[in-house]
């Protein structure tokens, strides 16, 4: 993966950043100027294979700054060297380390795009595991919680995702097994939260691109967490891509999606 994918992102402005070892995981605190009470704990994408704390940078930046909330960004462990559970372990230790740390989780929310939003919910699994509350709320971007794939969007979207698509489709399958390791199983609800009781969930606000091969999967994860009670809010971008909100600072359509994210968190993490 391209370490300079960020760069696509406009600088935020107006936001301060600072290192920190988050419960032994390295951290990106990003501050904006003007904050309240809340901290939005995010979660990259990259397929488990790539991404960081500084190519998610900005985006997340520009996300805190419209939730008017602090963003403490986990640079957790990349495959093929570090495999599923690791990941989610990862993440909860950072969440927990913020407990301790002395933030209400009325105050927080937990926020990912692609593989960091299957992380958002997992790591609210895992928390649950260890006793830990709940956040107050979930900011997924184009998640990706089904590891089997199996859903119509991967081959109607096929010719219109510029990221995954194409005539020569990116290997999804492949980074599934290689996050998962030999025998691992696709649908494990702490790797595949699709296949999870979401009872109970903090409430969700979930975004996609209309022109991505994981389309449904975002739609069919704010279908079984809405069967199961939970508050969810499902925002279908028409023609966007993957993670189109990378384009913030340059694009309407993202920079909208974010002002919409900010505006549906703030009230609930303030």
């Amino acid at each position: 993966m391209n370490s300079r994918w960020g760069d696509v992102t406009a600088e935020p402005g107006a936001v301060d950043y600072a290192e920190v070892d988050a419960g032994g995981v390295p951290a990106l605190w990003a501050t904006p100027h003007d904050v309240g009470d809340g901290v939005i704990v995010c979660f990259h994408g990259g397929g488990f294979i790539g991404g960081s704390m500084w190519t998610h940078r900005k985006v997340f930046a520009h996300l805190a700054k419209a939730a008017g909330a602090r963003a403490l960004i986990v640079d957790y462990h990349l495959t093929p060297i570090h495999q599923h559970p690791v990941q989610v372990d990862q993440c909860t230790d950072v969440y927990g380390w913020l407990l301790d740390e002395g933030v209400a989780p009325r105050h927080i929310a937990f926020g990912g795009d692609s593989a960091g939003g299957g992380l958002s919910i997992t790591t609210v699994l895992r928390a649950r595991q260890r006793d830990l509350p709940d956040p107050a709320a979930l900011l997924l971007i184009s998640p990706w919680t089904d590891m089997t794939f199996d859903y119509d969007s991967m081959r109607t979207n096929q010719a219109s995702d510029v990221l995954f698509g194409g005539e020569t489709p990116m290997d999804l399958n492949g980074l599934a097994e290689m996050f998962l390791g030999p025998g691992g199983d696709r649908r494990d609800p702490l790797a595949s939260p699709a296949f999870a009781v979401l009872t109970g969930m903090p409430p969700m606000y979930i975004q996609v691109g209309g022109a991505e091969m994981l389309l449904d999967d975002g739609r069919r994860i704010a279908a079984r967490a809405k069967q199961a009670g939970v508050a969810v809010e499902l925002d279908v971008v028409d023609g966007q891509q993957h993670s189109f909100q990378f384009d913030a600072g340059h694009g309407d359509p993202a920079d909208a999606a974010i002002a919409r994210l900010g505006e549906w968190v703030r009230p609930l993490i303030g």
